[in-house]
This record gives structure tokens, C-alpha cells and sequence, in this order.
């Protein structure tokens, strides 16, 4: 496939998402279809860059001397590209039921087609300028989207992400003026492009700005102490905060951070200097500071997204150690943790969406009731935990013994946060499926949700009448008269995909991780 179709596949979700207010959709399943197609075709346009393999540059604009806007599809970029095209259909497929609820769909799906193409701008990018120019164009993108439900929750979780985006976008641009100045080149080559007469004059600047950069791009990637916004960003719609938590925005900037360190300044320039030890020790406090805020939590969503924040530490900790075993751990768990969080993220909103149970201590007994949804999350859970034969083990596996082979003392204790961290997780993950599997709904909220379902009687005898006879009519009541809850199959379908690739991931990782083990060492 001809290299010119990646601005295609850019553009297509952007023009297409742009024409969604204006379209005249005579029904909404005629806009799920336009959705839907628009989103297979861009993947489809995407993996045939992919199987393609990687491609020459291909400029749209030119600047003053060396900048431009240009793309090229080399080995890292058909990682994050592959991870997006693979997933943004099936969430899409996902949020036509969720997004019944919600008012101002037009708008929502508008904002979240074209935020599919501005990601993919930030995979295709050939040099830092065009993955900086895409990275703010997500801010921008995804802002709406957080705001979406205009409460004042969500303005200030907007308000938020938009101030803290924008801040440490502006310490990754001070890293982009430097390698400006101290480059060869903007172009991401593998080893860096740091001239070496220059940079051994300017060792020590160039050493803290690549520290100011790190954060800048770590504000989106959820480093402490730039990771508030990321919970707080769940009163957002499920779709959108699992594409924020699992794809778009988090993974962009663990991206960016991989680019910047692996070809940007170079492993080589960095490793083994003060630099390396600062910002490894921030990924580790990261670590454990976030699965600790994850075991207190008692908002589903939020406790994934502190879950979040711990597991995109686990990518900069393998960037960090630097060394191409320690990017083959970040690039796996980059790919693996996307499809663990983004299953458990849709469990949540599926049980949000049928039951408005937001709490964990609502869960007892839903997963006699929803049995589909908390296998599903029941699997994740295990694969967020690192059992073996589930990918996450996997992912873990290559950062241990990247961290082990460092020889490197701060490493060592990486190790010791990823044991902490997988402790953590089996309890604040394992206490949602025990609650759902084997305390009984009796237990807890059963006395209100009688005392609600007498009220509603009371108001509307014949409404509640004519639901449960519906309901029962539909074959949805399971054991003890009560209803089933599962979601339809434009939930389900996603979820039993996930599973799927958990599976596969953790069963059969040869290939793949023989992909990331060819970019590690620069062969791709």
C-alpha cells in the first residue's frame, strides 16, 4: 500500500467525525452505520500500512529550514497505530448502546471519531514537531469529550485536564526547542540525534531539560505529581474514559516518552546519569502511589483510574531502565495493559449503564445477574494481576527480567514496586469479583433497592407492572424471580474480544513479542 494513504487514514476520521452535527441522519441507526463503516475503513486503511511494514516520509507541510509536517510508519509507530486501529471500532461499537442515556450525541460522537484520527497522527509522525503538533490537537479533541455532560463535575475535571495538559505541554516544548538547537534532526531515528561535539559541551542542561520534557509528556501519561486529573476525568461517559484510560490520551504519552528517550537524546547519553536515576525513581513512586490510592477507592471507575495511573508507570519503568529488554516489557505492557483496562472500563460502564451502581459496595450479588459482564472483568482481573497464561503476566515477566539484567541498584527496587503493585492489585481487582460472585445481593443495598422499588409501585403501579412483565416475557429473570441484567450484544460483542485477545496474548506472545524485540534493537 502506497505510504500517501496515511494522511488519508488521518483525515478521513476527522473530516468524517466533523460532518456528523450536519449530516440529515433520518435514524440513528443510520449514523451508527456511517460511524461504525468510517472506523472499519480507517482500521482496515491502517493495517494495510501495518502489514505493509514500514514506509518512507511522507511531507504534507513544509516550514522554515528542516521543519515540516511529514509521516512515516516505522516499527514504534506500527505498534501505537495498530493498538488504536484494533480498538477505537470496537468502542465505537460499544458507545452506540452506552450513549442511549446520554443527550448531545452528535456533538459526543463528533469529538470522538476525530479524536481516532488525531491519535493516529501522533502514531505516523516522522519527527517530534508533528507528534507535538498532534499531541496538543488531542488535548483539544478530548477536552469536549470530558466535558460532555456539562455538569459541574465535569467542568472542573475538564478545566483540569485542560490546564494540566497544557502546562506540560509546554515543558515538552522546551524539550523540542533544545533538541532544535543540539539535534542533527527532528526526525525520530533510533539511538538519538543529539550531536555529540555539541551535547558533551552542554551535558548538564541537556540532562534537565530531558527531565522537564520526561514530566511534560508524563502529565498525560499520569506521573506523579501530575495525576489528578486523570480520576477525576472519569465523570466523563464510560466510552470516553476508557479510550482516555486504556488508548488515546494516557498511552500518547507514554508514546511520546518513548520516542523522546529511545529517538530523541539516546539511551546512550542517558544511561547511567542522575537524569535516569531522577526519572526512574518517579515511575516506581508512581507505582506504588497509584494501586495504593486504587485500594481505597470505592468508585469503580475512579479505582480503575488510579489502577491506571500505577500501570502507565510500568511502561515508563521499562522505558527508563534503558535497555532494549526494558522497551520490549514497555512496548508489550503498552499493547497488554490497553486491552485489560479497556474491558474493565466497559464491565463498569455496562453495570453503571443497567444497574446506576457506582459504588463497589452496590456490586453484592451482580454477578448472578450479570454473569457475562463479570466474567469478562473477572478475566481482566486476573490479567491486570499478572496470573500466567493471561497477557499481563507476560508484560511483567519482560520487565522483571529487563530490571534484573540492568544491573542497575534503583532498578532492584522496580522489581520490589512491581511485586507490591501485583499484591495490590489481586485485592483492590479480586474484592469486586468476590462481592459480585459470592455475597449475596441481600447483603448491603438490598433494604433501599426494595424500599425504591415500593416507591416506584406507589407512583406508578401499572409502569412497574407492565417492566416486569416485559421483562419476564423477554426471558431476562434468573434465579430467585430476578431480572437478568446483561447488556445487549453491542456491549458484549467487545468484551468477548477482549477476552479473547487477553487469551491469545497470554498463550501464544511468540510472534508479537518478537516484533517488539526487532524495534527494540532498532531492526524496525
Amino acid at each position: 500500500m502506497n505510504p500517501v494513504w496515511m494522511p488519508a487514514a488521518i483525515l478521513l476520521p476527522v473530516f468524517g467525525g466533523a460532518l456528523v452535527p450536519v449530516l440529515p441522519f433520518r435514524k440513528r441507526i443510520y449514523m451508527e452505520i456511517y460511524l461504525e463503516a468510517l472506523m472499519l475503513v480507517t482500521s482496515l486503511l491502517v493495517w494495510g500500512l501495518i502489514v505493509q511494514g514500514p514506509a518512507g516520509a511522507i511531507p504534507v507541510v513544509k516550514f522554515v529550514n528542516n521543519l515540516s509536517l511529514s509521516f512515516r510508519l516505522d516499527g514504534c509507530g506500527m505498534v501505537f497505530s495498530g493498538l488504536v486501529s484494533a480498538l477505537w471500532p470496537l468502542a465505537m461499537l460499544y458507545s452506540f448502546e452506552y450513549m442511549k442515556k446520554e443527550r448531545h450525541e452528535k456533538v459526543f460522537f463528533m469529538f470522538f471519531t476525530m479524536t481516532y484520527g488525531v491519535t493516529l497522527g501522533i502514531s505516523f509522525a516522522e519527527d517530534l514537531l508533528t507528534m507535538y503538533f498532534f499531541y496538543e490537537l488531542l488535548t483539544l479533541s478530548t477536552v469536549p469529550l470530558v466535558l460532555h455532560t456539562l455538569t459541574r463535575e465535569a467542568v472542573l475535571a475538564a478545566r483540569k485536564y485542560l490546564y494540566y495538559s497544557l502546562g506540560g505541554a509546554a515543558f515538552a516544548f522546551i524539550g523540542l526547542v533544545f533538541l532544535m538547537l543540539y539535534g542533527t534532526t527532528l526526525n525520530f531515528t533510533y539511538g538519538g540525534v543529539l550531536s555529540e561535539e555539541l551535547s558533551a559541551e552542554q551535558t548538564v542542561p541537556l540532562l534537565l531539560i530531558y527531565v522537564f520534557a520526561f514530566m511534560g509528556f508524563g502529565v498525560k501519561a499520569a506521573v506523579c505529581p501530575f495525576n489528578s486529573w486523570l480520576p477525576q476525568a472519569g465523570v466523563a461517559p464510560t466510552p470516553v474514559t476508557a479510550l482516555l484510560h486504556a488508548v488515546a490520551v494516557v498511552k500518547a504519552g507514554a508514546f511520546a516518552i518513548i520516542r523522546l528517550t529511545w529517538y530523541c537524546y539516546g539511551v546512550d547519553f542517558l544511561r547511567g546519569t542522575w537524569a535516569q536515576q531522577a526519572v526512574m525513581a518517579v515511575v516506581i513512586f508512581t507505582i506504588i502511589y497509584g494501586c495504593s490510592r486504587a485500594l481505597k477507592e470505592t468508585h469503580i471507575k475512579r479505582r480503575l483510574a488510579w489502577s491506571t495511573v500505577s500501570n502507565l508507570s510500568y511502561i515508563l519503568f521499562g522505558v527508563t531502565v534503558m535497555t532494549p529488554l526494558g522497551l520490549v516489557g514497555a512496548l508489550a505492557h503498552m499493547v497488554f495493559h490497553a486491552v485489560m483496562k479497556i474491558c474493565s472500563f466497559f464491565c463498569a460502564g455496562a453495570v453503571m449503564y443497567r444497574t446506576d451502581k457506582q459504588y463497589v459496595y452496590e456490586l453484592n450479588g451482580l454477578g448472578r445477574r450479570m454473569p457475562a459482564v463479570f466474567a469478562a472483568f473477572t478475566v481482566s482481573a486476573l490479567a491486570l494481576m499478572g496470573v500466567p497464561g493471561l497477557c499481563g503476566f507476560i508484560s511483567k515477566w519482560y520487565l522483571a527480567n529487563a530490571a534484573v539484567m540492568s544491573d542497575q541498584p534503583l532498578a532492584w527496587a522496580g522489581i520490589a514496586a512491581l511485586l507490591v503493585s501485583a499484591l495490590l492489585t489481586a485485592i483492590y481487582m479480586l474484592s469486586i469479583v468476590v462481592r459480585a460472585f459470592f455475597v449475596s445481593e441481600d447483603v448491603g443495598g438490598a433494604a433501599s433497592e426494595t424500599a425504591s422499588a415500593i416507591e416506584a409501585a406507589a407512583g406508578d403501579v401499572p409502569a412497574v407492572g407492565n417492566a416486569v412483565s416485559e421483562a419476564v416475557s423477554a426471558g431476562e429473570t434468573g434465579e430467585n424471580g430476578r431480572m437478568r441484567l446483561d447488556p445487549n450484544w453491542l456491549m458484549l460483542l467487545p468484551l468477548l474480544v477482549f477476552v479473547v485477545f487477553m487469551i491469545l496474548f497470554g498463550l501464544g506472545s511468540d510472534s508479537i513479542v518478537g516484533l517488539f524485540t526487532d524495534i527494540s534493537n532498532g531492526v524496525i
